[in-house]
C-alpha cells in the first residue's frame, strides 16, 4: 500500500530522487519552473521549498486547481496516507509521509492516517524483487494495532509539544479492513475497480514489469494490490471527501492507479503528492524489507538509539534533514548552520535534528531519556547514570548481561567481577583488574581486593555498571540494598 513497516545500518540518510520521464505527466514544483507562488506562500509552495513535497500529480490540474485549494484562507481539504502493518511498529522510513500529513494538519486541513490491515495481507510489490511472506489475519490485526498506537502517539506529541496555533485540522485514523473485508470477490471485480481500471495501465507500472520479468514471477494477489489501493482512494473520496493521497516516491504508480479510478468514476480532480525516499549509504530505503529499520517504538529502537542515529548524520546532509524532518523555520535553520560553521566541533545542527525528531516520536520524556543516556555513555556522567531507571539502563546497554546480586559485607572488586562472570577464573582475571582493564561506573579500578563502596561503586539507584576492556558492559542490580541505612 504504501509505506510498509534489523538493526540499524550505517547512520547516513540519502533522499532518493527519481528523474521521471515525460510520459509520467508528473508536476515537480520544487524546481520552481511551473509555479508562480502567491505573495503569501501556500502549503504546496512552502513544502516544495523545504524539499518535502517531491512530486505532484497530475501536473496541469495541480497548477490550475490544487494550488488554489491550498492557498491560505481557503476551506480545508482532506488528505490521506496509508501505512501497511507488515510489522508491529512504524519505522524511520515513515517519518517523511507523517511529516507531510502533519504539515497539512498545521495548515488547517483534515488528515486521514489509513492503516492497511487488509492490503497488507496481499503485499505491495513496489520496489520488491520477491513476494512477501503471507500475513495471517490474526497477525495483520495485531500489527495494525501497533501501527495505530504509534500514529496516535506521534500526532499527540505534535499537538502537545509542537503546536501553539489556534486550530489543527482534524485527524482520522482508519483501517481499510472495515470496508475491504465486506467486499466479495464478484462485487469487487464487477464494481468500479474491476470495470474501470485498465490491464494495460497496471501492466505498464515499473513494479509490475520488474516482477513479471523476474524468475519468480508475480502472484495474482500482488498484481491486484494497486487495484485495492485505488479502491481505498475511491472509498475515502466518497465517504470522507478526500482529495489528495500522500506517499513515498516509490508509490507513484499506485497513486496514479488511484487517480485513474477516482477521476473516471467521479469525474472530479484528485491529486497525488510524493515525498522523498530516505536511503542508507548503499541506496537501500530505510524499511523493514531492507533489513535496516530504525523503529519508532522504544521496545524495538530506544529513544537513545533513535537520537544517536540522527546525531551521526554528516555535515553535507544535515541542513537538508533539518528542512525535511523538523518544523523549524527556514531562517532559524540558516542561523543554526551559520553557528555550526563557526563551531563545527559542537555538532549543533545534528543535535538539534536529533532532539526535534526524538521529541516528536517519543515525547519530552523520551528526549530527556536519550540525552541522559548520551551523557552517561559518552561523557562519563555519574549523576546521569545514577538517575537512570532499570529500563533505561537496559535500553542503553541492550546487549549487556543483566545480573542481580546480593551485597554481602566485604564484597570486593574481584568478587563482583567473578559473580558477574565478567572475568576469567584464576590468575588471569586477577591480572585483568591490576592492568587497568576494569571500570565500575566509569571509574577505573586496579585493586582486586578493594571493598565496594556505596555511592562510588554502587550507585544510589542500587546499580553498578561494570566494564571489562573497552566495550564489554555488565549491569549489576544489587538486591535488598537499603542505601539510607548505610553510613556513606
Amino acid at each position: 500500500m504504501r509505506l510498509s513497516s534489523n538493526k540499524m545500518a550505517a547512520p547516513v540518510l540519502r533522499a532518493g530522487r527519481r528523474c521521471l520521464s515525460a510520459e509520467t505527466r508528473v508536476f515537480r514544483p520544487r524546481r520552481g519552473v511551473h509555479v508562480q507562488p502567491p505573495k503569501e506562500k501556500g502549503l504546496l509552495a512552502s513544502q516544495c521549498e523545504r524539499g518535502l513535497f517531491h512530486e505532484v500529480f497530475p501536473p496541469q490540474a495541480a497548477e490550475e486547481h490544487l494550488l488554489r485549494l491550498l492557498e491560505p484562507g481557503r476551506p480545508p481539504i482532506a488528505v490521506y496516507c496509508g501505512f501497511d502493518p507488515t510489522a508491529d511498529s512504524l519505522h524511520a522510513g515513515h517519518l517523511l509521509p507523517l511529516l507531510g500529513l502533519l504539515h497539512f494538519q498545521r495548515a488547517g486541513h483534515d488528515v486521514i492516517a489509513l492503516v492497511g490491515g487488509a492490503t497488507a495481507r496481499l503485499g505491495d510489490p513496489s520496489g520488491r524483487t520477491q513476494a512477501r511472506e503471507p500475513l495471517s489475519e490474526e497477525k495483520a490485526r495485531a500489527q495494525a494495532e501497533g501501527l495505530r498506537e504509534g500514529l496516535q502517539r506521534i500526532f499527540q506529541n505534535h499537538r502537545e509539544l509542537f503546536w501553539s496555533g489556534a486550530r489543527l485540522g482534524r485527524l482520522t485514523l482508519l483501517d481499510n479492513t472495515s470496508w475491504l473485508a465486506r467486499e466479495t470477490v464478484l462485487g469487487f471485480l464487477c464494481g468500479p475497480a474491476g470495470v474501470r481500471l485498465r490491464m494495460s495501465t497496471l501492466l505498464s507500472r515499473q513494479s509490475c514489469r520488474a516482477r513479471l520479468e523476474s524468475p519468480e514471477g508475480m502472484g495474482l494477489a500482488e498484481f491486484l494490490y494497486p487495484a485495492l489501493q485505488a479502491y481505498d482512494f475511491l472509498h475515502l473520496r466518497r465517504h470522507h471527501g478526500c482529495l489528495v493521497q500522500l506517499g513515498g516516491a516509490d508509490q507513484l504508480g499506485n497513486i496514479m492507479s488511484g487517480y485513474d479510478l477516482v477521476s473516471k468514476v467521479t469525474g472530479e480532480d484528485v491529486f497525488g503528492i510524493t515525498v522523498p525516499l530516505i536511503t542508507n549509504t548503499v541506496g537501500n530505503k530505510l524499511g523493514k524489507s531492507s533489513g535496516n529499520a530504525v523503529w519508532l517504538n522504544r521496545n524495538k529502537t530506544s529513544p537513545f538509539d533513535l537520537y544517536q542515529f540522527f546525531v551521526r548524520q554528516p555535515d553535507k546532509d544535515v541542513k537538508r534533514y533539518l528542512k525535511l524532518f523538523t518544523f523549524l523555520p527556514l531562517p532559524e535553520i540558516d542561523h543554526i548552520m551559520e553557528m555550526h560553521a563557526k563551531e563545527p566541533e559542537k555538532w549543533g545542527p545534528q543535535k538539534r535534528l536529533a532532539a526535534e525528531v526524538t521529541k516528536l516520536v517519543h515525547g519530552k520524556e523520551g528526549l530527556e531519556s536519550a540525552k541522559r543516556c548520551t551523557r552517561a555513555l559518552y561523557h562519563s556522567d555519574i549523576a546521569a547514570l545514577e538517575t537512570m531507571p532499570d529500563q533505561e539502563l537496559q535500553e542503553l546497554f541492550n546487549e549487556a548481561p543483566y545480573v542481580e546480586l546480593l551485597l554481602e559485607p566485604g564484597t570486593t572488586v574481584l568478587d563482583l567481577c567473578r559473580k558477574a562472570n565478567a572475568i576469567a577464573d584464576g590468575p588471569r582475571g586477577h591480572r585483568d583488574i591490576i592492568s587497568g582493564g576494569v571500570s565500575i561506573n566509569h571509574i577505573k579500578v586496579t585493586d582486586p581486593d578493594a571493598v565496594l563502596v556505596l555511592g562510588q561503586h554502587i550507585l544510589r539507584n542500587g546499580l553498578s555498571l561494570l566494564r571489562i576492556g573497552k566495550r564489554n558492559y555488565y549491569i549489576v542490580k544489587w538486591l535488598q540494598l537499603a542505601y539510607e541505612e548505610q553510613n556513606c
